[in-house]
This record gives C-alpha cells, sequence and structure tokens, in this order.
C-alpha cells in the first residue's frame, strides 16, 4: 500500500470500526464472520472488526498519471483471541501499471 500516492487530491482513505461485543452486529459484520467462517472452516464471532477503504487510489508518483485508479479494502478483525484481515480488491484487481513502478518485486497481498 506504500505505492498509493494521493498528494495531487486524487483519491481518499477512510475507515470504520465496529465494536460488536455485547451488541447486535451489523450486517458487514455478520458478511465478515461468513467469509471467516467459510475460509478457514471454523467456528468465528467478531468481538471489533475494522474497515478501512483506499478509494480511487492513483499509484505513486501521482504526477505522472492520476487517470488509472484502484479501490480496495483491508479488513481487520478479531474475537479476542484470533485475529484474522480480508484484503479485498475492485473487480479485475489492481489497474496500476506496475511496470513502471521502481520496485520489481510487487505483490497484491502480504509475505
Amino acid at each position: 500500500w506504500d505505492n498509493a500516492d494521493f498528494s495531487r487530491g486524487v483519491g481518499t482513505t477512510f475507515y470504520q470500526e465496529f465494536s460488536t461485543l455485547n451488541t447486535a452486529k451489523p450486517p458487514f459484520v455478520r458478511d465478515v464472520e461468513a467469509k471467516v467462517r467459510r475460509y478457514l472452516r471454523s467456528s468465528y464471532s467478531a468481538a471489533w472488526t475494522l474497515k478501512i477503504t483506499w478509494e480511487k487510489a492513483p499509484v505513486y508518483a501521482a504526477w505522472t498519471d492520476t487517470r488509472k485508479t484502484v479501490t480496495y479494502q483491508a479488513v481487520l478483525t478479531t474475537d479476542g483471541f484470533r485475529s484474522y484481515i480480508l484484503m479485498l480488491y475492485q473487480d479485475g484487481g489492481m489497474q496500476w501499471d506496475y511496470t513502471r513502478l521502481t520496485p520489481t518485486n510487487v505483490l497484491i497481498g502480504y509475505t
């Protein structure tokens, strides 16, 4: 994510926190729980969830091209004992031209 560049006033970043311990769970949190259960084949009930969205983020350096933007999210969630992250990308994946980036070891996701 360090290759996003918001310095030209294009794109935005925002977040939403869901504290669901002893409260009713909104549909978004229920969807996250269902994904964790399905992907990991285990029971899971979220106590806290954080959704971070990078919307229409231009690639670094933004002065080269602000037309190709990407929207992606990271969703962090925990039940107090186990923690998970969901990394979600817009349909079609990353739209940045990675061949123009300075680093040669470009990854989508984490290692």
